[in-house]
């Protein structure tokens, strides 16, 4: 497939697309994914859609994700989601340490960028959003798991770790996704089990600290403790169980669920990386538009690979060679929301499009 964005659908998708196009309110729902630094890719992408393409909307527009796939998802949510999405790329790229960062060292950088982006207002802003209905998750965690003790937390993430090896079913009940959601519109997929840690109403006092907690990942960020309206205990990053989250996401409602994405492939949890096994197929993404950057594009990034968390380390001492590199991934990144607009507004994306086996 030529050009510097891949179209590929699920068969529900893939056949409404090849009829009849893709306009905005064909779109019932949009997905970010975990990934961290990755999204830096698909800022261009994510301004594209909601600064141009959803303008004027008035149906409501579901909006789901786990982590840097929920911060961005809540830029989205705001009255200018293009000034949004460029503070959280500039808030995010500007992160510095000395050495190797410690959990509190990123904790206290993680509030500066979300005061960067939850400016004052913002939060009524997406609560209040005209069309934009915010929804993200994170786990709830038992035993060692919920310590920030490194020894008790190292034994948690190992127990974690081989309960996912035997079944995602026997994991969830350690790492338990807990979903909040916009009580203006309930998510269709909020009782179909996937979050057995139970359903929460957002509002302005659990918006801020739900949206850290889907980001804390474990050794890396602490965790948040009580949020507001929640059950008690301890919350991470909810991309530990829904990583690349891919499930039912619409229960039956006609729609397409727009899934911007660094790469062409959605793998379930964060510890099924390495797992073949554990990456979605077309039936489980059958309502599913995934919208990835092509290996070409991506050969074409400064280093030929796309921005990652772990650059902190790769190039540590080297800021400037890492914010070089990551805000370079932003600019190139505007090809991608060029491109999709050009491909829905001359109808080639019927042509460009692919099926997910």
């Amino acid at each position: 497939m030529s050009g510097d964005l891949m179209f590929l659908a699920g068969h529900r998708a893939y056949e409404r697309i090849q009829s009849g196009g893709l306009a905005p309110d064909d779109v019932s729902m949009v997905v970010g994914a975990s990934g961290a630094a990755k999204w830096l890719v698909l800022h261009g992408l994510d301004s594209a859609l909601f600064g141009r393409w959803f303008v004027g909307r008035e149906k409501p527009l579901h909006l789901f994700g786990t982590s840097i796939g929920a911060w961005k998802s809540a830029a989205a949510a705001q009255k200018d989601p293009e000034a949004a999405f460029d503070r959280l790329a500039h808030a995010y790229i500007h992160q510095y340490y000395k050495g190797k960062a410690t959990p509190r060292q990123v904790t206290d950088e993680a509030h500066r960028i979300m005061d960067t982006c939850l400016e004052p207002g913002k939060v009524e802003e997406i609560l209040t959003h005209p069309y934009c209905r915010l929804h993200l998750s994170t786990v709830r965690c038992k035993g060692p798991l919920a310590s920030d003790k490194p020894v008790a937390l190292a034994a948690g993430l190992i127990g974690a770790w081989g309960a996912n090896l035997i079944s995602r079913e026997l994991f969830r009940r350690q790492c338990q996704p807990t979903l909040f959601y916009d009580p203006r519109k309930v998510p269709p997929f909020s009782k179909n089990g996937e979050f057995p840690g139970g359903r929460v109403p957002l509002t302005g006092e659990n918006l801020r600290p739900a949206l850290l907690a889907s980001g804390s990942i474990p050794y890396v960020m602490e965790g948040r403790q009580d949020i507001p309206g929640a059950p008690d205990g301890v919350y991470r990053d909810g991309g530990l169980f829904h990583y690349h989250p891919a499930f039912d996401f619409l229960k039956g409602e006609e729609g397409i669920v727009l899934y911007p994405h660094f790469y062409s492939e959605v793998t379930l949890g964060w510890f099924d990386k390495k797992r073949p096994g554990r990456i979605a197929n077309g039936s489980l993404l059958s309502d599913v538009l995934l919208l990835a950057p092509s290996p070409s594009f991506v050969a074409e990034l400064p280093l030929g690979r796309i921005p990652d968390r772990r650059d902190f380390d790769r190039l540590v001492g080297r800021d400037d060679e890492r914010v070089a590199f990551w805000e370079k991934s932003v600019v190139m990144g505007r090809r991608l929301g060029d491109q999709f607009l050009e491909a829905v507004a001359s109808g080639r994306i019927r042509d460009m499009v692919r099926k997910i086996a």
